[in-house]
């Protein structure tokens, strides 16, 4: 087949993909997913985008604006979800101007017709939480209006939306009624959520809140594990003439019974976040992922809703990719929430579409990975001094959360978890040759050292242009760099130099 013929040949099947997936989602329903890019090395975006539209994605949520993203998006058609990041808050709330730049540079540049289809800026992230002790407070409100009155002047306020994305800690029930219809917001912030509910709907703008039912389980060993997935066998808990049979409708309801109170009943809900991790604790691996998010699709485009709303739940997976580089403090399953790998490869099957056909979701196209090479511990050492402290240095500075109790490694050696370890560091680190030493006690090896469903990676390459007609082999760039190193050396004595 000649190059044009085959490039008619594949825009034929991503035509018939993109008719398929209008005929499963006739109404343009269709699931959502945030994309993080706390990644030490990542994928192309252009590659990135092709397969949220191969896999029928329609909605995305970004943590930040970045050109490479947006550039990337741009004719995709794909609705998106903009946000600003804490960080920024107070500069946005306390200076109009700044939010007017920052919807010049993100929103109105890109919104152009055939450009990117952004619908939603996302000011803040989870700005309430308990844990940030009140920090940013006093900026949210006034950074939503600024945001908001920016939009508008930039003659985009009907179509694009400021809202927040709220942690589900906002609301709850009291203990002496624990049951979704008794909700109601925070008493410390009570207050100002309700002004920010007066403004979004002014503005016909969504309440956005991220539900994790994982850390229910995660944060409570005596929590039901049948409660946590939409298929379980618990017994119901009834709250009135309603029942409950998973946590996900529970939480939901507590925030629909908090805006009711607060005189707000129909507004619209969006769920932001909303997953399950695949590893980095006991209950974090693919099977539960699989049975959460395929019984969350199934039940939020059903149209049933929950007990005490009928309708379609917008939600957003969280999430796309892997990050290796996202802070562990909340947990170890912090870097392995992604439905797919780092390198984009599908960790199961999942069909999007809620209709559970056992549809596999499309990788990422022509992935370029570093040399098939690994760095381990030295088989043939006889003193291993030293050795605990180096592998603490490397997952200090890498990504070791795998061997973490009831992870995908737990079950290696001493000697397996060293390997580990080094690898990582050395992966992370673009198999640079001095990265891979560690006091004399590692070498690099050719030989897959991965472990039943413990996986050692190859780093992709993100350095690498998919126009490169060839690779360089690192090693030859060393032996390279330690020849001209020693002319030198050499004409340096001689006096030559």
């Amino acid at each position: 087949m000649s190059k044009s013929g085959l490039q008619i040949h594949r825009d034929c099947i991503f035509t018939a993909l993109i008719l398929l997936y209008s005929t499963i989602f006739p109404n343009g329903e269709s699931v959502g997913v945030n994309w993080g890019t706390m990644a030490t090395h990542q994928l192309p975006p252009e590659k990135v985008v092709k397969m949220l539209q191969e896999n029928g994605f329609r909605k995305l949520k970004l943590f930040e604006a970045e050109d490479r993203i947006l550039e990337a998006l741009i004719g995709s058609d794909i609705e998106v979800m903009l946000a600003i990041p804490n960080s920024m808050l107070q500069i946005m709330s306390e200076d109009p101007e700044a939010a007017a730049s920052w919807v010049d540079s993100n929103v109105t540049t890109y919104s152009y017709h055939g450009g990117v289809n952004i619908k939603y800026v996302a000011v803040g992230n989870e700005p309430f939480l308990k844990s940030y002790n009140g920090t940013y407070l006093q900026f949210t409100l006034p950074a939503l209006r600024n945001i908001q009155q920016a939009l508008n002047d930039a003659g985009l306020g009907s179509k694009v939306k400021a809202t927040i994305p709220f942690n589900a800690d906002i609301y709850n029930s009291p203990d002496s009624n624990p049951v979704p219809s008794a909700g109601e917001f925070r008493s410390d912030v009570r207050d100002l959520t309700i002004e920010i509910l007066h403004f979004l709907s002014t503005n016909n703008a969504p309440f956005t809140v991220n539900i994790y039912p994982f850390l229910s389980l995660y944060s409570n060993d005596y929590f039901p594990l049948d409660f946590a997935f939409f298929d379980g066998t618990y017994k119901p808990i009834r709250d009135g003439d309603l029942a409950y049979t998973n946590v996900f409708d529970a939480n939901f309801d507590t925030l629909v019974s908090a805006l009711t109170k607060a005189g707000y009943p129909e507004m619209k809900i969006i769920v932001g976040e909303v997953g399950w991790p695949t590893d980095g604790d006991k209950h974090a691996n693919i099977q539960y992922a699989k049975r959460f998010n395929q019984g969350l699709l199934r039940h939020a485009l059903s149209g049933e809703g929950t007990p005490a709303r009928v309708g379609i739940i917008d939600i957003y997976l969280f999430s796309l990719i892997d990050e290796n580089a996202k802070s562990i403090e909340p947990g170890s399953f912090e870097r392995h929430w992604g439905l797919f790998e780092f390198d984009g490869k599908p960790k199961y099957e999942l069909d999007l579409s809620g209709t559970e056909q056992e549809k596999g979701l499309v990788a990422v196209e022509g992935v370029r990975y570093m040399v098939k090479r690994w760095c381990v511990l030295n088989p043939n050492l006889n003193d291993w001094e030293g050795l605990a402290d180096n592998v603490d240095y490397a997952c200090s500075l890498s990504d070791c959360t795998a061997l973490e109790y009831g992870s995908s490694c737990n079950q290696l050696t001493a000697q397996g978890n060293a390997s580990y370890a080094f690898n990582m560091y050395y992966q992370v680190n673009s198999q640079k040759s001095w990265n891979c030493d560690f006091s004399g006690l590692a070498v690099v090896t050719e030989e897959d050292p991965s472990y039943g469903n413990c996986q050692f990676p190859v780093m992709i390459d993100y350095t690498s242009s998919s126009s490169s007609p060839f690779l360089v082999d690192e090693r030859f760039l060393d032996l390279l760099v330690a020849v001209i190193m020693g002319l030198l050396v050499s004409f340096f004595v001689s006096g030559m130099i």
